[in-house]
């Protein structure tokens, strides 16, 4: 059995955008039911939701047939819940709140094998198809893509410290927590905020590294699109089905 190879990784260096969702509902049903929407790809959001590190296994197991790629977000960046993350199978890790070239260069460290990195070596996880495939632990580092979460002011002042760190796959942006950072709490919309926004996304243009960000705001994603952003997330489940049930509702309330 050979080791997975890493789609997302290898379409993030093509030039086409790439459009994702973003998952919160610790459930492998709908996990399941958004895989196959067509999205290129999903965040399994541990960081702003219930879902626990044992709870992401079934939620890669129902994600896995489909051709929606699952990134993981650790509810923070340390070596050891990284480890467990990649043991369940995840491929790629977008952490949150980074805010410095040290930082980054401790993330990049957690998702590698020695001698390169400090990740534990264990033969019989699901990642390795559970021992089946040869030399997993000198294969599985090419595979991994990891991707830097910076959401602060301070941590756009050393953008490109953090996104040149050699091991790292890309940059998201996180609009409401860089609001809050700027003084504009809720206001991920600000015009501040914005010009802030397309501001990193030109610089990670200018040194080749990849940007994301999740917007719910169609306009905008559409600039930042247009700016050079490579991969988006366009909505999240959950506001997805208060704002269809509201909806509904009122619609027969009327």
């Amino acid at each position: 059995m050979d080791l997975p190879q890493n789609r997302f990784k290898r379409r993030l260096r093509g030039s086409d955008p790439l459009f994702g969702i973003w998952s919160t509902i610790p459930d492998p049903m709908a996990v399941e039911a958004l895989a196959g929407a067509g999205f290129d790809w999903m965040v399994i959001d541990t960081e702003h939701s219930s879902v626990e590190v044992a709870e992401v296994l079934p939620l890669l197991q129902a994600a896995a047939p489909y051709p929606t790629d699952c990134i993981v977000r650790p509810v923070v960046n340390d070596t050891a819940l990284i480890k467990r993350h990649l043991d369940q199978g995840a491929q790629t890790l977008l952490l949150p709140y980074i805010q410095s070239r040290e930082e980054a260069e401790a993330a990049v460290a957690a998702v590698r094998y020695p001698p390169l990195g400090l990740r534990g070596v264990a033969t019989t996880t699901r990642a390795a198809r559970y021992g089946r495939v040869p030399d997993y632990a000198a294969r599985a580092d090419a595979e991994i893509c990891l991707v830097l979460q910076v959401e602060t002011a301070a941590a756009l002042d050393r953008l490109e410290a953090i996104a040149g760190t050699e091991g790292v796959d890309a940059v998201f942006i996180g609009p409401a927590d860089l609001a809050a950072s700027m003084g504009h709490p809720g206001q991920s919309g600000h015009p501040e905020v914005r010009d802030a926004i397309l501001a990193a996304i030109d610089r990670l243009g200018a040194i080749g590294v990849p940007a994301g960000l999740l917007s719910q705001d169609a306009a905008f994603t559409r600039i930042c699109l247009d700016r050079g952003a490579r991969f988006v997330a366009t909505g999240i489940d959950m506001r997805l089905l208060v704002r269809a049930a509201d909806a509904l509702a009122g619609a027969f309330r009327a």
